[in-house]
């Protein structure tokens, strides 16, 4: 009965030290100048929407407050891969300050274990002061005083992205008379110069 109950405890103590080796080990990082260069993208913002795990991917729409580091518009995707043990839940209306790189122009793909970091209300409930050595309002500050807060990119105008447009039937005539124009002019020429 005792030989048992040891064996079912040896049992429980491997499954708890499998349980937490497998647990998300991120490594420690300083905040410096030199972990920001790690980084292509870093800005402070708001979680405006968020689309769950599709594929693998998932994607959090932000709000950017400031922009310390790369060029963003003032709504930008991140992509974040799911179902990894260091994944955290993004809900809209956090505040997160965002560390990244670029996946596209237009989105960039968050590292769970970079130093992006949310924003507490209860400072009690921020692990990131004690993992990181210095809490939220201390990392904003850095990152003003030390990288500075840049200007979005403009917001693409609709009228200028789509350039590849079928025109409508006015444009259509205009464009195939040219082209008619352009063919008779250089049959003419053709003609007259290389006879």
């Amino acid at each position: 009965m005792i030989k048992s109950f040891i064996h079912f405890l040896l049992i429980l103590f491997v499954f708890i030290c499998h349980a937490s080796v497998l647990a998300c080990q991120c490594p420690l990082t300083r905040l410096s100048i030199e972990e920001c260069d790690k980084y292509e993208i870093i800005f402070k913002g708001k979680i405006i929407s968020v689309n769950d795990c599709g594929d693998k991917f998932g994607e959090a729409v932000f709000e950017i407050d400031e922009l310390y580091k790369g060029n963003a518009t003032k709504e930008f995707k991140i992509l974040f891969e799911c179902g990894l043990e260091c994944s955290q839940k993004f809900i809209p209306g956090q505040e997160w300050i965002i560390y990244s790189r670029y996946k596209q122009i237009d989105n960039a793909k968050m590292d769970w274990c970079s130093r992006s970091r949310k924003y507490f209300k209860v400072d009690k409930e921020d692990f990131y002061a004690v993992t990181y050595g210095n809490d939220y309002y201390d990392e904003v500050k850095f990152l003003r005083e030390k990288l500075g807060v840049h200007r979005f990119l403009a917001d693409k105008n609709p009228q200028d992205g789509n350039r590849n447009q079928i025109p409508d039937k006015q444009g259509f005539v205009i464009v195939l008379i040219c082209s008619l124009a352009g063919l008779v002019l250089f049959y003419y020429l053709f003609n007259r110069f290389f006879r």
